[in-house]
């Protein structure tokens, strides 16, 4: 045994008529009266013993506020995730340009809306793709990216025209289309384009091979609650309430939207959107005639009866409550009929129902209803990715 190996139980200076002599070196199986005095030391020294305990069974109701706490997390990380931004003057974009300014894919830096002069110069038209009451549409070219420009129909529109320009330059965001530039002069807008175009293509949209893949509940719940973003912004924008008037019908209310390649709602046209001031008392009428159908709010129908002739001085002004009136028509369209949407409408059926109430001061905000449509959008979201979930709980 080398001098520098050290025994536990050894003193550290072992005497010299204990020591064996380099030629006899010790085996380590010696049994010098030394090593086994230390052994027989530590052989009555107490071992730790390491104690097998049975596992012990937890609790089900443990488990399952373990399990409903995880979940938890996970709907509100998903919530997080999934939330558009807030609307209005709060509404940050770092990839938006400021105010004035545009940028089109591609484009590294931000361009001044184009002026009358350089859509002159610099736009070429390609061929009609539409035509409204108040401006007809064309499919155009600006620096070899698609565009689109809007031009005055009727000159008797022109005020409409203006303050769909009007808006369509104050209310630019997330929601909206995006302005490139304007000659007011010639009535001339100039826009992106969306070659999906409006939402009443939509369903013909997703039908579409190319397409199987997004069209699902969850797609189509998605774009529902983009339209009811769309809604809660311009009810809380920075020019204040704000009700969507061009929506008699479904067709119209549709017509009134783009659909973007990449599946996101965007609102299109701006022309009829009167301001709704409570403080001030001034209420809105959408247009000059009587408006009939289910589709339309109650307090937007004529109340005196088929046999009282229409005058538009005896039509009782209403709010922006008449928008959400609507919402679960169009609502129900985005939906349509695949796998999973039934169920959807089940969960969304009592705050449609609040939607559909006759007084529109029992009707919800648009907030509300946006924070409903998320909520489910939650729960069927993590039932789809744990089905056994209401079974384990």
């Amino acid at each position: 045994m080398g001098s520098g190996l050290r025994l536990h139980g050894l003193p550290r200076k072992i005497p010299p008529d204990a020591r064996p002599r380099a030629s006899k070196r010790l085996p380590l199986t010696t049994t010098h009266p030394a090593l086994m005095e230390s052994a027989a030391a530590m052989e009555k020294k107490p071992h730790l013993v390491r104690r097998e305990f049975p596992p012990r069974e937890v609790p089900a109701v443990s488990l399952a506020l373990l399990l409903a706490a995880v979940l938890l997390l996970n709907a509100l990380l998903y919530l997080y995730l999934s939330q558009p931004r807030p609307a209005g003057r709060a509404e940050t974009d770092p990839g938006r340009c400021p105010f004035g300014h545009f940028r089109l894919g591609g484009m590294k830096n931000c361009s001044p809306w184009l002026s009358c002069e350089a859509m002159n110069r610099e736009v070429r038209k390609l061929k009609r793709v539409g035509e409204g009451a108040v401006k007809k549409v064309f499919l155009s070219e600006w620096k070899e990216k698609k565009v689109v420009i809007s031009q005055l129909t009727n000159p008797e529109l022109k005020e409409d025209f203006l303050h769909g320009l009007k808006m369509l330059k104050a209310l630019q965001s997330q929601h909206v289309v995006r302005l490139l530039g304007f000659c007011e002069e010639q009535f001339t807008i100039l826009t992106e384009y969306h070659p999906l175009g409006s939402l009443r293509g939509l369903n013909e949209t997703l039908h579409m091979p190319k397409y199987k893949a997004v069209n699902t509940w969850h797609r189509r719940l998605m774009l529902a609650i983009e339209y009811v973003s769309i809604i809660r912004f311009l009810h809380n924008s920075p020019l204040g309430t704000l009700v969507m008037c061009d929506s008699n019908d479904l067709d119209k209310v549709l017509s009134q939207y783009l659909l973007t390649s990449d599946f996101h709602v965007l609102v299109n046209d701006l022309d009829a959107l009167p301001l709704v001031n409570r403080s001030a008392g001034r209420l809105v009428k959408c247009g000059h005639r009587a408006l009939r159908g289910e589709f339309v709010a109650p307090e937007q129908r004529w109340p005196y009866g088929e046999e009282v002739p229409f005058e538009d001085d005896l039509m009782p002004p209403y709010d922006e409550k008449t928008d959400i009136w609507k919402i679960p028509d169009v609502s129900s369209f985005f939906l349509g009929h695949v796998e999973g949407s039934d169920i959807v409408r089940l969960h969304l059926f009592d705050i449609h129902a609040a939607c559909k109430k006759k007084d529109p001061s029992e009707r919800p905000s648009a907030q509300e209803v946006l924070d409903s449509y998320r909520k489910v959008l939650a729960l069927l979201s993590r039932e789809a990715a744990m089905p056994g979930t209401r079974e384990m709980l």
